[in-house]
C-alpha cells in the first residue's frame, strides 16, 4: 500500500485533537474498538499511536476510502485492515458482542435517516456488555440555539442531498434507547460538534 492513495481531510485533522483527549479519558487502558465510517483513516492513525493497547478495526463502505486508511495505517500493527461495511446491510461482518466500543464520526448528516436506525442496532449487536458506543458530529437540539454555522451547513446538504443534514438529537436519542442503549454523556466538543456516549446493557437483555 503506497502513501499516495492516503486522502486528506482538513476536518479530520482539526477535529483529531479534541476527540482524542475524550477517547483517553472514556476508554479503558485497551480493548477492541470498530471504527464506523472511517473515511480517510486520519482518526485510526491518530488515535490508534496514542490509544496502542487498543486493537483498532476501521471499516467503511467506499472501497476508495478504504485503500486511504489501510494507506495511513500500514505501519501500525494494532490497526487491522479496512473492512468493507454499510451498515444498513445486515449482518455487519464482524463477530458479535466482541467489541469494546464502537466509534462512528461525521456519518449521520451525509447518510439516510435509516443508518442512525441500523447504527444503532449494529452497535449494540456488536458491543460487549457495558461497552461504548461513541459518535461525534453536529447535531440540532430543541432546547439550544442552533449556530449560524451549523444551520448553513444543514441548508447546503440538504441541497445536495435531500436525505442529508443535522439531525435532531432527540431523534437519535429515541433511536439509541429503542436500541438498548443508555446515554452516559453529552460532551461539548470544539467547533458546535458533540460527543455522544451511550452503554450497551451490562446483561443479556
Amino acid at each position: 500500500m503506497t502513501s499516495d492513495q492516503r486522502q486528506h481531510s482538513p476536518a479530520a485533522e482539526r477535529n483529531q485533537a479534541p476527540l482524542l483527549q475524550q477517547l483517553q479519558r472514556l476508554l479503558p487502558a485497551r480493548g477492541q474498538m470498530l471504527e464506523i465510517a472511517s473515511g480517510t483513516g486520519q482518526h485510526a492513525a491518530h488515535f490508534s499511536r496514542s490509544l496502542p493497547h487498543w486493537q483498532w478495526q476501521p471499516s467503511d463502505p467506499v472501497q476508495v476510502s478504504r485503500s486511504s486508511v489501510d494507506a495511513w495505517c500500514q505501519d501500525l500493527p494494532q490497526v487491522a485492515p479496512a473492512l468493507h461495511l454499510d451498515v444498513l446491510h445486515r449482518p455487519w461482518p464482524v463477530p458479535a458482542a466482541h467489541f469494546d466500543a464502537v466509534f462512528c464520526a461525521n456519518m449521520l448528516h451525509i447518510a439516510p435517516w435509516a443508518c442512525c436506525a441500523a447504527l444503532m442496532q449494529g452497535a449494540r449487536g456488536c458491543l460487549t456488555a457495558g461497552g461504548l458506543l461513541l459518535i461525534y458530529g453536529p447535531f440540532i437540539e430543541t432546547d439550544t440555539a442552533t449556530a449560524p454555522s451549523n444551520a448553513a451547513f444543514d441548508a447546503d446538504l440538504r441541497q445536495r442531498n435531500p436525505g442529508w443534514g443535522l439531525r435532531h438529537l432527540h431523534e437519535v436519542l429515541a433511536q439509541a434507547q429503542d436500541s438498548g442503549l443508555a446515554l452516559q454523556q453529552r460532551v461539548v466538543m470544539p467547533a458546535n460538534n458533540l460527543l455522544l456516549v451511550w452503554r450497551s446493557p451490562l446483561a443479556a437483555g
